[in-house]
């Protein structure tokens, strides 16, 4: 008698804010789906950033940035997340609150700097000589370990390659015969090897190799067909790192090289002639055709924080040739620029604001405020009841939408501790109790002020 034994395993997923955001939801004509890529709503908002994503597409967005306008919790951040899911998955994303420039170890400038640069994205186009195929046989030549005779480590292997057109037997060193062992490298794994560098990659398996065992279920990519060609040839590599990587990379060299005569200092700022250094080495390749500019999106929450020195530095930013595209947000009306007495719109300088697309999001209606709900309900797996959705509804549109959303975890744990996976109406109205939204938290602070330090 066989009994399958099943195993009820939870697998912990971190789930964002934002994590259910996959687009701006738009059709073919640039006009925005009601509910789409975890979307809803904001329909002229959503058709403007669609005009933003064409225009930093086609190269028309230099000098000028973007600045979302709408009260707290109307989407102005996932209206920036949407923004960089539609330019592409290798498109750099950064996002940054204006009160970090205060609480950081090293200047303003410095910590904008590493966010523009961070958003910057450059991409490496190379041709490598590789050796790429279907492992066909592959044998390990083990031996004693120096240090310990009990163990056995390979000394070289014997791999063989195989595609439609050809088959080859490969001697490989210690160095590559480890990188095999260590990705599980096995008959019918589909394989290629940097013939400068040795560096092994998998990638996946290819079913119908004599002696290669397979099973109904595999972590590995499972691919219908072997490659054809040569096992020999020569393979364009695509690579997106950032600015700022190149930055780092860079500083850390010479730091290396000082300190071998003994100048060992520690900098927590990056030389502006390295960044220098580093721009002339990438227009140098982009005029050679060998690499290309990524223009990532480096979002800015809270940009009123930024004082008159901040905002300086990125109209410096916007008209330089390295530039990514900038998204602010706000959610102050007419208020001080910081570090000034001038009052303006936002908290932002005249003269910045000229400078930039705004695109005003306004506050979610209830029958948006449900879908999105839903959509957050359906991402953190929550089964709600009707009259739970309806009652998160209400909350949301009391008090707000972030304060409903933020109820469904603690709701669900509840719920479970009941018995009952489904969220009731019950269990909102008693995390309600004990977790309070801010406008309670005023009225508790009030009640007690007394009672506060002071």
């Amino acid at each position: 008698m066989i009994r399958e034994v099943k195993e009820e395993r939870r697998i912990l997923r971190r789930i964002s804010a934002h994590s259910h955001i996959r687009g701006l939801g738009l059709d073919e004509k640039g006009e925005p789906i009601y509910v789409a890529d975890g979307l809803v709503g904001q329909v002229e908002a959503r058709k403007a950033a669609g005009i933003v994503v064409r225009m930093i597409r086609e190269g028309k967005l230099a000098g000028r940035g973007i600045l979302l306008v709408g009260p707290p919790g109307s989407g102005k951040t996932a209206l920036a997340i949407a923004i960089a899911r539609e330019l592409g998955e290798d498109t750099p994303f950064v996002m940054i609150s204006g009160a970090e420039l205060y609480s950081a170890e090293m200047k303003k400038s410095e910590v904008l700097m590493r966010a523009v640069r961070s958003a910057i994205g450059i991409r490496f186009r190379e041709v490598r000589r590789v050796y790429e195929g279907v492992v066909k046989d592959i044998k390990f030549a083990m031996a004693r370990h120096p240090f310990n005779p009990y163990i056995k480590v390979p000394r070289a292997a014997r791999i063989t390659l195989a595609t439609r057109d050809e088959e080859k037997t490969l001697e490989v060193d210690q160095d590559i015969a480890m990188q095999l062992i260590q990705l599980g490298v096995r008959r019918g794994d589909l394989i290629w090897i940097d013939a400068d560098t040795g560096t092994v990659h998998k990638i996946g398996r290819v079913r119908g190799i004599e002696k290669a065992r397979y099973y109904d279920i595999e972590s590995t990519r499972v691919l219908s067909e072997m490659p054809k060609g040569p096992v020999f040839k020569e393979r364009e590599i695509v690579r997106t790192i950032t600015l700022n990587d190149l930055d780092e990379a860079a500083a850390a060299q010479r730091r290396a090289l000082t300190s071998l005569f003994g100048v060992g200092v520690l900098e927590r700022e990056i030389d502006p002639e390295i960044r220098r250094s580093v721009d002339e080495q990438v227009k140098k390749l982009i005029e050679e055709g060998r690499a290309e500019l990524v223009p990532g999106v480096l979002f800015i929450d809270d940009v009123h924080m930024l004082d008159i020195e901040a905002f300086s530095f990125l109209t410096r930013v916007m008209e330089s040739e390295f530039s990514p595209i900038i998204i602010m947000a706000t959610n102050r009306g007419i208020t001080k620029i910081r570090g000034t007495d001038i009052e303006a719109p936002h908290g932002i300088p005249l003269d910045v604001l000229d400078r930039l697309l705004i695109i005003p999001v306004r506050p979610y209606t209830p029958d948006e405020m449900r879908e999105i709900i839903k959509i957050r309900a359906d991402e953190e797996d929550i089964d709600l009841a009707p009259d739970a959705l309806e009652l998160l509804v209400k909350i949301a549109s009391e008090r707000s939408l972030r304060y409903a959303i933020q109820l469904m975890q603690p709701a669900r744990i509840v719920a479970e501790r009941k018995g009952r996976k489904q969220v009731r109406a019950e269990d909102i109205e008693e995390v309600a109790k004990l977790f309070v939204d801010v406008s309670q938290s005023v009225e508790y602070a009030k009640k007690w002020e007394s009672k506060f330090l002071k």
